[in-house]
């Protein structure tokens, strides 16, 4: 039972921090838009970002870790070849969150560099990303690892 419950922990947190990392690339590109420097919009985004970033998308993050870990643990699954590949995206997943951390730094001190472009491209990562993670959760493939 306690099982369960860590594994629907684990998934509402996942869910929190994936619509935190499919949105925060996306105020990005409207942000980029903008012209450099100080204005309203601007510092309204800027307030939007950092409030994504500190409230919901890294307690989501470290719930996640929290819950995956406890799940792998208590499941003994740890050493199966799907969860060690399932483990690296996640590890990718989690360097993506720190460059946007990264950017949202940037952005707060007016030194965003790149075009709305660069944005779009970059808000697809987390959803390839994710699409592989879950196939791997839920189908757990035989890797032959």
């Amino acid at each position: 039972m306690l099982y369960d419950w860590i594994k629907a922990g684990h998934v509402v947190a996942l869910i929190a921090w994936m619509a935190a990392m499919l949105y925060l690339p996306r105020l990005f590109v409207y942000h980029a838009s903008l012209p450099p420097g100080p204005g309203v919009q601007s510092e309204t985004f800027k307030v939007m970002e950092r409030r994504l970033l500190k409230a919901i998308m890294t307690p989501a993050m470290i719930a996640t870790w929290i819950f995956g870990l406890t799940l792998a643990w208590m499941s003994g699954f740890y050493a199966a070849g799907w969860l060690q590949a399932k483990f690296a995206l996640v590890l990718a997943m989690s360097g993506l969150h720190g460059w946007f951390a990264r950017m949202v730094k940037d952005f707060a001190a007016d030194r965003n560099r790149r075009a709305p472009r660069f944005y779009r491209i970059v808000n697809e990562v987390p959803t390839l990303l994710m699409i592989v993670i879950v196939i791997l959760a839920v189908v757990k493939p035989g890797l032959g690892w």
